[in-house]
């Protein structure tokens, strides 16, 4: 064997040990005759001492040198409280150097002196660090963790297929062409929707696979080109068993991986979600409601607010001490063109009782104490206002609202805020393509006392589907199926489906609805996503062994890159090159 133990293991218990070792050298000091150096491996660090005897070698050992070294434990006399192997040292008999390191492009350790990019390049180095060892690790741990829960309660782990037929709906397909079936291709799966709802139809009443899909869409910190969700569905439920099984779920991973305890998860409709926080994924860690004021700033003069559809206020408390340096900040920051305020509004409740507006000339004390009033705010705090078309401030408020979470410190990562948002519509209207466009997917279920609003106002049909909200991300969502073949038909009438296209898109499911298909449900959580909020990150690429950059390439390997021409005579496509002159 190459070493008996790993360089997290040893203590003060193995003291007079005879060891072997092997890792990577993080660093070496000289002190005198003796040679200090840490040798790591993904369990920890231990440190070696090298006599005088061993000052050649020790000298010439470069960073990230692989070493296989034999010693005997010893106690150490400056110990190191940081790290669990901090009470002992090895001191060295023998040194083998297994293989020399080139220097690298960045310091492997915790806190590295590499830029994103250059990490990626050289991804192999970047996973050596701590950080991102911890970050696989619990990644590691969830998955174990979801896969005992899950087969304790009776699912069935059932591998689907990643060569799919493509699918207008959603986001654009990756595709795959046929070598066999020339001028055809398949598609991988954004998600296995329809193959887990064919299971229902066979009897496996409960499903799950923890599954990589695929979308062909732009990148953000959360988004990747193929992802990892944890995927189930169950047979013979209603919306309630759904939500109840997962949220035990959730429940059994915040005990074991973080130590965090919960009763039960808050629910919240899609219209009070709106309505309170401006978007269907509040993060409800901290209070900033919106409060409607148009009753008690209209018809006062003031053109802005007396033309608007919605007058909306938020109050940041104990912020009245806002300079008007920090106030322009907040007005610059709102007219961003990717948010698109004209302006903000704002109220100094001072603590004297009095009252410093941007519109004093508008309205008088008086006035903006029944805007306190109306808006809960008290002395000390700072009310800040948008306007104009309701469903646009809600928007704008609500990013104002995330903005001032994190400036204010109120959006902890380390505190956890889960949240069910359920009964959104059903479809939603897309004025370009001139038809409804279903909000989740087609196969969604309506709720059964909007069914007949089907015929007469899909628009405010509600769905039997539901979100799983953690800190203001949405981490999983899922529905109660359509099991029923004319509803499912009436459906893809209403999306714009010609019959030809919905039997020729989805024959096989509507068939497979006329033999005898359960009532079904089910929800998939973004698996990465859950990782970066376990492990209180943002972005989901640290816990992606080896993840894509901004722009879809893995710039470690080089691709996508482009294929011979002898491979793309053999799929039967052809590409048209146009000269530029």
């Amino acid at each position: 064997m190459y070493r008996s133990h790993t360089n997290g293991e040893l203590r003060i218990e193995d003291i007079n040990k005879e060891v072997t070792l092997c890792g990577w050298v993080q660093k070496s000091r000289e002190m005198g005759a003796m040679t200090f150096v840490d040798l790591r491996d993904r369990y920890g660090i231990t440190q070696l001492v090298c006599g005088e005897e061993l000052l050649k070698i020790a000298k010439d050992l470069g960073r990230e040198d692989v070493i296989q070294v034999t010693g005997k434990v010893i106690e150490r006399e400056s110990k190191n409280k940081n790290i669990p192997t901090g009470e002992i040292e090895i001191a060295v008999q023998s040194i083998t150097v297994l293989n020399k390191s080139k220097t690298p492009p960045f310091t492997i350790e915790d806190n590295t002196d590499g830029g994103e990019e250059l990490r990626m390049q050289y991804r192999y180095l970047d996973l050596r660090r701590k950080p991102l060892q911890e970050a696989l690790k619990l990644r590691h741990k969830l998955s174990i963790e979801i896969r005992k829960y899950l087969d304790s309660i009776n699912f069935f782990e059932i591998e689907t297929p990643y060569l799919i037929k493509s699918t207008p709906e959603g986001a654009r397909d990756f595709v795959v062409p046929s070598r066999m079936n020339p001028n055809q291709f398949y598609a991988l799966p954004q998600s296995p929707q329809t193959f887990k709802q064919l299971l229902m139809v066979s009897g496996y009443d409960r499903y799950y696979q923890i599954v990589r899909c695929f979308r062909d869409e732009d990148l953000r910190a959360d988004r990747q080109p193929e992802f990892t969700q944890i995927d189930c569905e169950m047979a013979f439920v209603d919306q309630e068993d759904i939500l109840n099984t997962f949220e035990a779920m959730m429940v059994h991973l915040f005990q074991i991986t973080k130590g965090i305890e919960f009763d039960s998860f808050p629910r919240m409709s899609y219209a009070d979600a709106m309505e309170n926080y401006g978007c269907d994924k509040p993060d409800i860690r901290f209070g900033m409601t919106f409060n409607y004021i148009n009753e008690v700033v209209k018809n006062k003069g003031f053109a802005i607010f007396d033309d608007a559809e919605s007058v909306i206020a938020i109050v940041a408390e104990d912020c009245s001490t806002y300079t008007r340096k920090e106030l322009d900040k907040l007005v610059d920051f709102v007219k961003r063109p990717q948010i698109g305020a004209k302006g903000l509004i704002y109220v100094k409740c001072n603590e004297d009782g009095t009252f410093k507006s941007s519109v004093d000339k508008f309205y008088s004390e008086e006035d903006l104490k029944a805007w306190a009033d109306k808006c809960g705010a008290k002395a000390g705090d700072l009310i800040l206002v948008l306007s104009g078309d309701k469903t646009a401030t809600q928007n704008q408020m609500n990013t104002l609202r995330l903005h001032l979470g994190n400036e204010l410190g109120l959006r902890n990562p380390n505190i956890y805020a889960p949240l069910w948002v359920y009964d959104f519509p059903l479809l939603e209207w897309d004025e370009e393509s001139g038809r409804y466009h279903a909000m989740h997917h087609p196969f969604t279920s309506p709720k059964k006392e909007d069914i007949g609003l089907l015929d007469t106002d899909p628009g405010k049909v509600r769905a039997n589907a539901y979100d799983l909200v953690l800190n203001g991300t949405e981490i999983g969502g899922g529905s109660i199926r359509i099991h029923d073949r004319a509803v499912q038909s009436r459906m893809f009438d209403l999306l714009g489906f010609s019959k030809d296209e919905a039997q020729a898109q989805f024959g096989f499911l509507m068939n497979a609805f006329e033999y005898g298909a359960p009532p079904h449900g089910g929800i998939a959580l973004g698996f990465d996503r859950l990782c970066a909020l376990f492990g209180g990150q943002e972005t989901i690429r640290d816990f992606i062994a080896f993840p894509k950059n901004n722009n879809g390439r893995d710039v470690m390997i080089d691709s996508p890159s482009p294929i011979s021409k002898e491979q793309l005579e053999e799929l039967n496509i052809d590409i048209i090159k146009k000269e530029v002159v």
